[in-house]
């Protein structure tokens, strides 16, 4: 995986601008995964990875090197696309079943991979908002919890101890569950 230096070239940060190509490659798995744990839904977590990095395009010019990393800047884009997915939140009913039906293996391993998943999404969803945005920056954008610190406005430690926490009481939830 890139790191920050990796997507500002020497030049880039003088003239302000992004490599977008290597930006997409670093940061695409960490921002898909950070909606499929916030969101739980694969589709969805595609469309709104597709629109956060959209949005980062068009807004390119308005980002600061100066006031955060470019992967901060971004995922506080994917923040906001998640809040303004709740808002319009309507029900849709995933397509891509039909796609499954002619090998009975990868039917039977979907169902359970979607039955695992969904057990981790019941259990993501009692979670309180925070809690659960801190597991989807942590878990699911593979953020440190120094950049979860600066992205919430929360201290290091006190991410630390949340997820700590939140961590111990998904395991034991987890050998609970049916």
């Amino acid at each position: 995986m890139g790191t920050q230096s990796d997507v500002f070239s020497a030049s880039a940060k003088s003239a302000g601008t992004v490599d977008f190509d290597l930006v997409y490659q670093t940061e695409l798995p960490r921002v898909y995964n950070f909606f499929r744990y916030r969101i739980g839904d694969d589709q969805i977590a595609q469309d709104l990875t597709a629109e956060t990095f959209e949005k980062a395009w068009r807004n390119r010019a308005r980002y600061r090197a100066d006031l955060a990393s470019f992967s901060t800047w971004l995922f506080i884009l994917a923040r906001h696309v998640a809040t303004d997915h709740y808002r319009k939140q309507r029900p849709t009913l995933p397509l891509d079943a039909a796609a499954l039906i002619s090998d009975p293996q990868a039917i039977e391993d979907t169902a359970q991979e979607r039955a695992e998943f969904a057990q981790l999404a019941t259990l993501l969803a009692r979670l309180a908002d925070r809690e659960r945005e801190l597991v989807a920056l942590k878990y699911g954008a593979g953020l440190t919890n120094r950049a979860i610190a600066r992205l919430t406005g929360l201290s290091e430690s006190n991410v630390s101890t949340i997820l700590s926490r939140v961590t111990q009481q998904l395991r034991a939830q987890w050998k609970d569950e049916p």
